[in-house]
């Protein structure tokens, strides 16, 4: 055989060889894939929770060579916060066999639940989505700990009542204004807002701010100084968020009484100046990088180079620790698949199994190096959220610091509501299967 006509089959020998090497590599390894988005006016939100999340499991193949020992395919699918581009990068993703996904995006999120038990996918939409999604027997390839945006209103007002001196009936003849976006995220407390106006006795001055208009609120805010309510509740993300506390400022709104669901982060606020000072959000997990995991997340992938992160200081950032917090999920859930099947390289219907037996304790959080960063958390067959209590933190003009004890939710007022909603749901998307998926978490 002449040397060209040897390069000729030893080239044809390796192209036949290339799938094989692939397949084999695909059945070595666990597919995570992550929606995010860097780019658009929700960059300033999704970016540093985008760094958390890729960082935190690209730490775990550069540390310990993945997850008991096989190795995790992180991809990252730029969503621009579009639920078209969403669905386009789920559908482009699904081949390739993920083991769960996060769409980052309530809008996203809704149309994935009835995908999910279809394609064997486990959605996690980490306290966003449909709050009903909690409710695991009906939705049992939905999860969304550790509270849900239900959960968050009620511990708000919680917060409100105490600052007024006693119980809910504090709340009573009370004016309460909620600024959101309006999109599926901030539409969905509207229907709990309703019932719960009626029954605590508090008027509700709602003000919608559609996304093309997050960066122009002066209409909404106008409206505030007109309407003067005692307190003000924000459900914003991206520039909405930074948007909405400087005119708040600017309105002369006092901060002490403005109050946020968990998104917004320090670069939401530190534009507005010291007028900021006294803005509130909720949180159920610690800032900065005091804890063992955050210092090797940043030893093995930020000093290393292998992370997408702009700034350096940016890491343990209220966001950026967001993303943790939701990789730790992932990486837990994955953990726990293999524990409860036995199986290493694990699958969708795997996943949803560990999600499900998910319990990470005191234990656990000091074992994995978060010892003191969050609360314990346990999912079950039919609870899929958790409803953690959560804190409320305070910006001192350079950082967030907690104020408060942790604020449990109106667990009486909610998960009623969430049961009827699931019914709802169900009901209105007839023929809603019955669940199937065995049980088999303690």
């Amino acid at each position: 055989m002449s040397l060209k006509k040897m390069i000729l089959a030893l080239s044809a020998a390796s192209v036949l060889a290339m799938p094989a090497i692939e397949a084999a590599n695909a059945e070595d390894s666990i597919y995570v894939p992550l929606f995010t988005y860097r780019t658009g006016a929700f960059a300033g939100s999704g970016s540093p929770i985008a760094d958390g999340m890729h960082d935190y499991l690209t730490m775990l193949n550069e540390r310990d060579g993945g997850i008991g020992g096989v190795k995790l395919v992180i991809e990252e699918c730029e969503t621009g916060y579009d639920t078209k581009k969403g669905l386009e990068c789920y559908e482009a993703m699904k081949p390739k066999k993920p083991v769960l996904v996060n769409p980052w995006s309530t809008g996203i999120t809704l149309p994935l639940i009835p995908k999910a038990a279809v394609d064997k996918i486990p959605v996690l939409s980490m306290a966003y989505g449909l709050s009903a999604s909690a409710k695991g027997d009906v939705f049992p390839w939905i999860f969304n700990p550790p509270a849900t945006y239900w959960d968050g209103f009620t511990q708000i007002l919680n917060y409100i009542a105490d600052q007024e001196g006693g119980g809910v009936d504090k709340l009573k003849g009370k004016r309460i204004g909620y600024i959101y976006l309006d999109a599926s995220f901030g539409r969905e407390p509207l229907p709990l807002i309703d019932q719960l106006s009626k029954e605590l006795g508090f008027e509700a001055k709602l003000y919608p701010v559609a996304a093309a208009d997050m960066q122009n609120q002066s209409s909404q805010w106008l409206s505030v100084r007109r309407d003067r309510p005692d307190y003000m509740i924000l459900f914003g993300w991206g520039a909405l968020n930074s948007t909405a506390v400087k005119e708040a400022v600017k309105t002369n709104f006092p901060m002490e009484k403005f109050i946020s669901v968990w998104w917004p982060g320090e670069d939401d606020v530190r534009g507005a100046g010291d007028g900021a000072k006294g803005f509130k959000t909720l949180n159920w997990h610690a800032a900065g990088t005091d804890f063992p995991l955050i210092q090797d997340i940043q030893k093995y992938v930020v000093d290393a180079g292998k992370s997408q992160v702009s700034d350096k200081s940016k890491v343990g950032q209220v966001l950026y620790n967001r993303g943790v917090y939701n990789s730790m999920l992932i990486a837990e859930a994955i953990r726990t698949a293999q524990e409860v099947t036995g199986n290493k390289v694990v699958t969708g219907e795997d996943v949803r199994r560990g999600l499900e037996n998910l319990n990470i304790d005191e234990a656990r959080l000091k074992e994995i190096g978060l010892e003191g960063f969050t609360q314990p958390l346990k999912l079950s067959c039919n609870d899929h959220n958790g409803h953690q209590s959560n804190f409320v933190q305070s910006w001192n003009g350079t950082a967030f610091e907690k104020v408060t004890d942790y604020i449990a939710p109106m667990s009486d007022k909610v998960i009623p509501l969430l049961d009827e909603d699931a019914k709802s749901y169900a009901e209105k998307n007839a023929p809603w299967p019955e669940r199937t998926e065995a049980c088999d978490a303690s």
